[in-house]
C-alpha cells in the first residue's frame, strides 16, 4: 500500500440509505456497489459496517454479506426507540475505533440523518477525513457543511434510479365557504438548495477562479490542482465535475485553459498540473473596459457620478454573464477598487448616502 492512500472506516446507517434510496429513487434492494467503487477510489477501506434491524432487509442483507460488509444487529425493542439506539451505538463505534485504529485516516458515515452531525464535527477534531454519503431527497441539508466530502448516493456511477412521484396528501378539501388554509413551507431539501458549484458553466468557473485567487494570495508558491480541488471541496463539499458533463477534475482545468480562463503547466507530481491565471488578461481588460463605459454611460444620463450600489446590475443588463469572481475577485468592492487602481474610475465615499461615489477619469 502507498504511504499517501486513505485508509477507510465505513459506517452505514443501513436503514436510512436504503429506504432513501426506495422512496426517492425507487431502488429497492439497497444497491452497494455504487459506494464500494467511490470508495475505492479514494483510499482502500479497512472496516465496512452497517447497523439496522435486519429482519426488515432479509435480501440487502445477503447483498451485503456478499460485499464483505460486517452487520451490527440493532433489533426491534418492545418500549424502545430502535433508531436511537442504532444512532448510539454506531457514534460509539465509530468514535471507538478513532482512538484505536490510528492509522484509520478517513471516517465515510453513510447517512442522511442530521443526527450525524456531531459525530462528524468530532471525528473531524480528532484530524480524521469525513465522508458523508446520502440519498439526496432525505439528506438533511446540515449534513454536507460537517463533512470534509459528501457524495450523493443519486450522483454516484451505476446508480440506475428513478424519480419517485409524492404520494397524494390525504388532505380534505375545503368548503366553498371557507377560507383556504394556507400550506405548510417545504422543508428545504440539497436539491432545492443553491450550491456553491451546481447549476451553469458560469457558475463552476466562478468557484474555480474564485478559489484559485484565494490560494494564490495565501500562498507564495504554486497552486497545484490537487490543492485546488480539496480548497474547492472545503468551500462546498458537494462540489463534483460530473455534474458539469467533465469526467474528472483535470478535464474541467483544461477546458477552463481551452477558454482562456486558467493557464497549466507541469508540477513536480505526474497528473498534478500547477494552475494559474493566464498572462493574457484580454479578457480582463474587457471586462473592467465594461465597468468603465457603464459608469461613464450612468453618470451621463444622470448628470451625477452613480453609486456603486445596483452597478452590478447595470453591468449584468449589458452583459448577463458577467461575474467579477471569473476573474479571481471575491466580491464586486474588490473589482471596483481594482478598476480605481488601473486608473479607471474614481472612487469617493459619501457619508450621508453611506456609499461610494464612481466616476471615470
Amino acid at each position: 500500500m502507498a504511504p499517501e492512500d486513505e485508509r477507510i472506516a465505513l459506517f452505514l446507517d443501513y436503514e436510512n440509505l436504503a429506504i432513501g434510496a426506495r422512496d426517492g429513487l425507487g431502488v429497492s434492494p439497497f444497491d452497494f456497489g455504487p459506494v464500494a467503487d467511490a470508495l475505492a477510489e479514494r483510499g482502500r477501506v479497512v472496516t465496512r459496517r452497517a447497523y439496522a434491524d435486519w429482519s426488515s432487509f432479509d435480501e440487502d442483507r445477503r447483498l451485503l454479506a456478499r460485499a464483505q460488509v460486517e452487520l451490527i444487529e440493532i433489533p426491534q425493542r418492545i418500549g424502545g426507540s430502535r433508531k436511537n439506539a442504532a444512532d448510539i451505538k454506531m457514534a460509539v463505534d465509530a468514535i471507538e475505533l478513532a482512538y484505536e485504529r490510528e492509522f484509520v485516516t478517513t471516517f465515510a458515515i453513510g447517512t442522511g440523518d442530521s443526527d450525524f452531525t456531531p459525530l462528524m464535527h468530532k471525528l473531524r477534531e480528532m484530524d480524521k477525513r469525513v465522508i458523508g454519503i446520502g440519498v439526496q431527497s432525505s439528506t438533511s441539508k446540515l449534513l454536507p457543511a460537517a463533512c470534509d466530502e459528501f457524495l450523493f448516493y443519486d450522483r454516484l456511477p451505476g446508480v440506475e434510479g428513478r424519480p419517485v412521484p409524492p404520494k397524494p396528501s390525504r388532505r380534505r378539501p375545503a368548503a366553498a365557504t371557507v377560507a383556504p388554509v394556507a400550506e405548510p413551507e417545504p422543508v428545504a431539501t440539497p436539491a432545492a438548495e443553491e450550491t456553491t458549484a451546481g447549476g451553469s458553466d458560469t457558475d463552476v468557473t466562478a468557484v474555480v477562479t474564485s478559489t484559485l485567487a484565494g490560494l494564490a494570495r495565501a500562498t507564495d508558491g504554486p497552486v497545484r490542482a490537487s490543492t485546488l480541488k480539496r480548497a474547492i471541496l472545503r468551500k462546498d463539499p458537494t462540489f463534483d465535475e460530473g455534474d458539469q458533463g467533465f469526467r474528472g477534475f483535470g478535464e474541467l482545468l483544461r477546458h477552463l485553459e481551452g477558454r482562456g480562463v486558467l493557464a497549466l503547466a507541469p508540477g513536480t507530481a505526474a497528473g498534478d498540473p500547477e494552475v494559474s491565471f493566464p498572462e493574457d488578461t484580454s479578457a480582463e481588460d474587457e471586462a473592467f473596459a465594461l465597468f468603465a463605459t457603464t459608469v461613464r454611460d450612468l453618470e451621463a444620463s444622470a448628470g451625477a457620478p452613480p453609486q456603486l450600489s445596483g452597478l452590478k446590475d447595470q453591468m449584468r443588463k449589458r452583459d448577463p454573464g458577467f461575474s467579477e469572481k471569473r476573474y479571481g475577485f471575491n466580491g464586486f468592492l474588490s473589482f471596483a477598487r481594482a478598476a480605481r487602481a488601473r486608473d479607471l474610475v474614481t472612487m469617493d465615499w459619501d457619508e450621508g448616502r453611506g456609499d461610494y461615489q464612481l466616476s471615470v477619469y
